[in-house]
Formats: structure tokens, C-alpha cells, sequence
């Protein structure tokens, strides 16, 4: 007969075991579950991002939509922003709508939003109503190929100045239930240069005054800060209700009121305030599409695949900054 092991042998055996079966435990654990959990929370802060690649990062390679695409499924984006005027080059071309929604769905991309500028904003009656006509035709070329969004930018307005805002917000509405019929969200854009909608509280107020469930902004990081206004003042918006943000980085030279958009460079390579916004952006619900929008000329000369790769990996590394 084995002898009784007291109770503190007992304890002592169990307490092994357990410990031993911890550290069996921990061992078959994946090297990801055994992050801290700080750790463990800005890795999750980080997927909360998609990247895409807004096609003006590679227009002067002057592609077409289908080899954009391609570019940027190669470089690892989620999804592309292309212009409007390139989905319906490819059209007149002769090629299928319908086969590219399906090759970019085929290579996990999503067309997350596209640019396009109709003057649905235009003090003239005809203008505007050209302007509904030509976003309602863009709305149908997004929708033709998967896409949800499309800008809509002060395209009609950039030089006129003191114009009313609650009749802006009226004509941003009825742009707002076009969208609804087409299926595709028109989301306000600012222009920093422009006289109307360039700085982000006039697009606040728009966006509010128009009373419309489907009203959202795209917002841009040079574009912010063309415009004068304030980076603190982003704290103010309910980011939840934002689908994709613009983001891309400025030098310090030359000086805000000379700089254009043709000096935009990438993420990180500039004196934007980035891990700040996309912190302040991701507190206030931020969950979107991170679009990567650049102009620079000297990118350009470049090979378009290095150019989006080069983007993608600068845009990652601000996140993590951010996200750390």
C-alpha cells in the first residue's frame, strides 16, 4: 500500500503540475498569443485601417484602369480609388465593366470610393444642372464596377467666394438623394484652395445643414492643411461617420500659402502631424479607408509597382506609429 501523502504534499504535487502544465500551455501557444496585451491592442488598432490606392499616386504613368488594378493588387492595398475618367476610357475602349468588377473582386480589391468633378455645386442653374447630370453618369460607372462612393468636390465653386452655405447644403442633399437612387454615397470634399468648401468647418456645416442620413466628408491631410485650418479642430468630428480619408504628407518648403498639391509626398516624409490625426481619428470611431493620394511628379518617373509598394509600406509605418 502506498503511503497517504499529507495535505501539504499534496499541494505541493498539484501546484507543480499546474505549473508545469502552464508552461506546456504557453509553449504550444503561437507567439501572437503570447503578446501583452498592450501589445496585442495596438496590433488590433492597426487592422482597424484599410489602405487603398487613390490612382492619382500613379496617374502620370498614365496606365489603364485595368493595369491600375493589377498595381495595385501587386503592392498589397485592400482597395483602389480610381478617377472616373479612366473607368470610362476603358469602357469607350471597349472593355467590359462588367469583367473588371469582377477581376478586381477576383484580386481582393474593393473600389472603396473615385474622383470625378461635376459642378453639382454651381451657382448657374444650367451649369448645376449639367452637374447632377454628370454626377448621376459617374454614380453609374462607379456602381458599374463595385463601387460605393464617389467625391464630390467643390468642382464649380473653387473660385467663387462667399457663397451660401445653406444653399450648398441644399444642393449637397439633393446630390445626397441622387446617390441614394444610384446606389453610390457622394461624400464632401474639400479643396484647400478653394474659396468655397476649402476649409474643413465649412464642410462641417454643410454636411450638417443638409440633413441627410448618407452625408459624410473626405478629408485630406494636405488639403487640411492648405486650407489654414486647424488639426485640433478634427477633434470636434464624429469620425464614425467618415468612409475614407485622404492621407499623404507636405515638406516644410516651400510655405503653405506657395505649396501645391504637386509637392505632396509620401506618409512620414513630411512635417504632417500624422500619428496624431489617425490617433485623434481612430478615438473619435474612425474605421475606415485610408487612401493614399499623392501628385508628386518625381514619383512619377518612378515604376508605378515601386511607387505604390513604397506608399503602402510609409502609410503602415505612420499607422503603427500612431496605433503604438
Amino acid at each position: 500500500m502506498k503511503p497517504r501523502l499529507s495535505r501539504r504534499q499534496m499541494i505541493t504535487r498539484c501546484g507543480a503540475c499546474l505549473t508545469a502544465g502552464a508552461a506546456t500551455t504557453m509553449a504550444s501557444l503561437p507567439a501572437s498569443a503570447k503578446e501583452s496585451p498592450a501589445k496585442a491592442s495596438a496590433d488590433a488598432r492597426e487592422r482597424s485601417f484599410r489602405y487603398c490606392l487613390n490612382a492619382a499616386t500613379i496617374r502620370g504613368h498614365n496606365l489603364s484602369m485595368a493595369e491600375e488594378v493589377e498595381v495595385a493588387a501587386a503592392a498589397g492595398y485592400d482597395g483602389i480609388e480610381p478617377w472616373v475618367s479612366n473607368i470610362a476610357k476603358h469602357a469607350e475602349q471597349g472593355g467590359s465593366l462588367k469583367d473588371l468588377s469582377k477581376r478586381i473582386a477576383d484580386l481582393g480589391l474593393a473600389v472603396e470610393s473615385a474622383i470625378g468633378f461635376p459642378r453639382w455645386i454651381d451657382d448657374d442653374d444650367a451649369q448645376r444642372a449639367q452637374g447632377l447630370e454628370d454626377m448621376k453618369r459617374d454614380m453609374d460607372l462607379v456602381r458599374q464596377i463595385g463601387g460605393r462612393r464617389i467625391a464630390a468636390p467643390p468642382a464649380g465653386a473653387h473660385a467663387t467666394p462667399d457663397m451660401n452655405l445653406l444653399k450648398v447644403a441644399e444642393r449637397y442633399r439633393v446630390v445626397l438623394e441622387l446617390g441614394r437612387t444610384m446606389g453610390v454615397v457622394p461624400q464632401l470634399e474639400i479643396w484647400g484652395s478653394s474659396k468655397t468648401l476649402g476649409r474643413v468647418g465649412e464642410a462641417v456645416y454643410v454636411a450638417v445643414e443638409a440633413g441627410h442620413e448618407d452625408a459624410c466628408l473626405l478629408l485630406d491631410a494636405y488639403h487640411i492643411y492648405k486650407s489654414g485650418s486647424s488639426f485640433t479642430g478634427l477633434k470636434m468630428i464624429n469620425w464614425s461617420a467618415m468612409h475614407v480619408f485622404h492621407i499623404n504628407d507636405y515638406p516644410a518648403d516651400p510655405p503653405r500659402e506657395e505649396i501645391n498639391d504637386s509637392h505632396r509626398v509620401y506618409p512620414g516624409d513630411g512635417i504632417c502631424p500624422l500619428p496624431a490625426i489617425l490617433r485623434d481619428m481612430y478615438d473619435g470611431g474612425f474605421r475606415g479607408v485610408l487612401s493614399l493620394e499623392l501628385f508628386n511628379r518625381r514619383y512619377w518617373q518612378q515604376d508605378a509597382r515601386t511607387v505604390a509598394r513604397t506608399g503602402l509600406e510609409k502609410t503602415k509605418a505612420v499607422v503603427a506609429k500612431a496605433m503604438a
